[in-house]
């Protein structure tokens, strides 16, 4: 296989963020994206000016709102739209059953509880072993200045080998695992518990409560990756506990800040405003709240996330359920 240009569906931080660590190893990177006044300043000043304002982007990088006309221009696709509108940006294009797709986007579809490699399977019809998903501590900014970062590549170990090797950078290395599931579940699930970290945060508990929601959040991480059929050790690894930290301390996490916002009293639609962009882990939740009843899951840190989102529970009062708890060991 020949990688010559790499396609981006997605202009929003991450998207961006891809498409500028990935310039240096292509002729040509081209971008999709729907806001036709975006897309115009990144071709003309090489800029995007609503998500990395400050960050020049290398002018081998194509932006266009024509979905059909990056997608033909790809050896290989990256998907990183917002999770719950991804079935409807892939719906109608065709992509060569040839070409490698990765998924770069972090969430549950709510409507079908299905991951979004599985979405991609169904509308985009390709096998099985040309579908990878990308997850890790990765905040865009950071990616985009070109910050040393570590990831992980999930899918078809052959062709990941491959993938590996195109898309290392000096700033960006990737690892490899056949966890499609597992990485996908870390990378959805721990936007959840940013959120209570973020609230815990807010409300000013302390690092003591901060470390418990992160620990008690990978195991809550690691039950819903196995009902998915996951693997216990993905979670432990770049794509659970790595971009679980990342998420739950890193000032850029907008999960965090979103959860902060809520500590501090907040409404959900002001502290959402207050962020100003997608917050995965608000949608994510829903989804975990039906895998919590279809599966019998004791998730008490995802459940009461859930309730202050929807059922309008305090943040203080979802602090007393958790610590009020009937006692149990500490793992089954």
């Amino acid at each position: 296989m020949k990688f010559k240009n790499l396609s981006v569906l997605g202009a929003g931080s991450w998207g961006t963020a891809l498409a500028q660590v990935f310039s240096r190893n292509f002729d040509e990177i081209y971008v999709w994206g729907r806001d036709k006044d975006l897309i115009e300043k990144i071709n003309s000043e090489h800029v995007n000016y609503r998500y990395l304002p400050d960050i020049i982007l290398s002018e081998n990088i194509k932006a266009s709102t024509d979905i059909n006309y990056v997608v033909e221009r790809a050896d290989i696709l990256i998907v990183a739209v917002p999770t719950q509108v991804t079935r409807d940006v892939l719906q109608g294009i065709d992509v060569s059953v040839n070409i490698p797709v990765i998924s770069a986007s972090k969430g549950i579809e709510i409507k079908t509880l299905k991951l979004i490699s599985e979405i991609i399977r169904e509308t985009l019809d390709l096998p099985e072993k040309n579908i990878f998903a990308l997850s890790g501590p990765s905040f865009a900014r950071e990616v985009a200045l070109g910050l040393p970062t570590a990831v992980t590549l999930a899918g078809n170990l052959e062709t990941g080998e491959l993938l590996q090797s195109v898309l290392n950078t000096e700033t960006f290395r990737l690892y490899i695992t056949d966890d499609v599931v597992g990485a996908e579940i870390g990378g959805a699930v721990k936007n959840v518990i940013a959120i209570s970290t973020g609230a815990s945060d807010g409300l000013g508990l302390g690092n003591n409560a901060r470390a418990s929601l992160i620990t008690r959040g990978l195991y809550e991480m690691t039950k819903v990756a196995k009902v998915f059929g996951g693997r216990a050790e993905t979670l432990y690894g770049l794509a659970g506990l790595g971009d679980l930290v990342l998420t739950a301390t890193g000032e850029l996490s907008r999960n965090r800040k979103f959860g902060i916002f809520l500590g501090k009293g907040f409404s959900v639609e002001k502290a959402l405003k207050e962020v100003g962009q997608v917050v995965e882990g608000v949608k994510t939740v829903k989804a975990l709240k039906k895998i919590q009843e279809k599966y019998d899951l004791e998730l008490p840190i995802s459940e009461v996330v859930y309730q202050v989102i929807y059922k309008g529970l305090s943040p203080k009062e979802a602090v007393r359920i958790l610590m009020s708890r009937q006692p149990k060991r500490e793992t089954f």
